[in-house]
């Protein structure tokens, strides 16, 4: 019995693998139809691959989408990045172009100066409590700068020296002078004497100086340059003050007051120059008084 069992099972294993070989090359031949279990075996995984696809497909297309925003995320932040850098170089060049057309401006100033010893500085500091009144410069009683000097820039004229350290100084700029700061004045009027007057103080709302004394049958144009007399003892001569802007009369009717707009930027300032008179002129000037006394 056991005998029969054995060769009935060797018999199925046998058929099985007839079957299977007949199937292999059934389905290996070139045909033009499927068989219906071919079909149905194909459309089965078909239908299989569609339901694990879908979900698959979404969930990669999702992580590739916010991979895709992170990076962008990352690039947007570089760019912004390079950006401010940019825009920092940007205002650093138009600054040092600022201060290099400053530069060139003093030196071909300090070159045109006769009669004078220009002594360069720069502005190290201003107190945003004095900002309108004064600044302090990186030179002093050691550089050969002394108190009530004429303080210059290429454009014209912006204060006088208040205080000298061995070092530094500190210069009181016109739009802090008062009464207790007159500037000895010519308007030079084209084709015509010029007209004296005195600077003596500063209209902070207008942003003009203020020509005080001008006599009432005097006729001033806006645009007569104003420059230092060099009558006063204190300032050199010839220094670049402003421009008329406006002639009034004063409260009494008696003199004139003249606003000058000032050639010079007094609230944008870099480098200055200290004007001192060379000894040689001074020497001339006074043996020349001799003469005429």
């Amino acid at each position: 019995m056991p005998s029969f069992i054995r060769k009935k099972r060797l018999m199925t294993v046998l058929i099985g693998f007839v079957i299977l070989v007949v199937l292999i090359g059934f389905s290996m031949r070139d045909r033009t139809e499927l068989t219906v279990p071919e079909k149905f075996i194909q459309d089965t995984v078909g239908w299989a691959q569609s339901i694990f696809h879908s979900p698959i497909q979404l969930v990669t297309n999702t992580t590739n989408n916010i991979q895709d925003m992170f990076h962008v995320y990352e690039q947007n932040e570089v760019l912004k990045s390079r950006l401010a850098e940019y825009k920092g170089l940007i205002q650093k060049n138009q600054q040092l172009k600022k201060e290099n057309e400053e530069l060139r401006a003093t030196i071909d100033k300090t070159e045109s100066l006769s009669g004078y010893t220009p002594i360069q500085a720069t502005v190290i500091a201003r107190s945003s409590e004095r900002w309108f009144e004064q600044m302090t410069i990186n030179r002093g009683e050691e550089h050969g700068v002394a108190k009530d000097m004429a303080v210059i820039t290429s454009e014209g004229m912006v204060g006088k020296i208040k205080s000298v350290g061995a070092f530094h100084s500190t210069v009181q700029l016109l739009s802090g002078f008062d009464r207790s700061n007159k500037i000895s004045s010519w308007v030079v009027r084209e084709g015509e004497d010029n007209v004296f007057g005195l600077i003596e103080g500063y209209d902070r709302e207008s942003g003009r100086l203020l020509l005080e004394g001008i006599k009432q049958d005097v006729e001033l144009k806006k645009g007569d340059v104003v420059i230092s007399s060099g009558l006063g003892g204190v300032f050199p001569e010839n220094l670049r003050i402003g421009k008329i802007d406006e002639v009034v009369n004063d409260q009494f009717g008696l003199t004139k007051t003249a606003y000058v707009e000032p050639f010079a930027d007094l609230f944008d300032i870099n480098h200055v120059m200290v004007v001192d008179r060379d000894m040689q002129t001074i020497m001339e000037e006074e043996q020349g008084g001799g003469e005429q006394q």
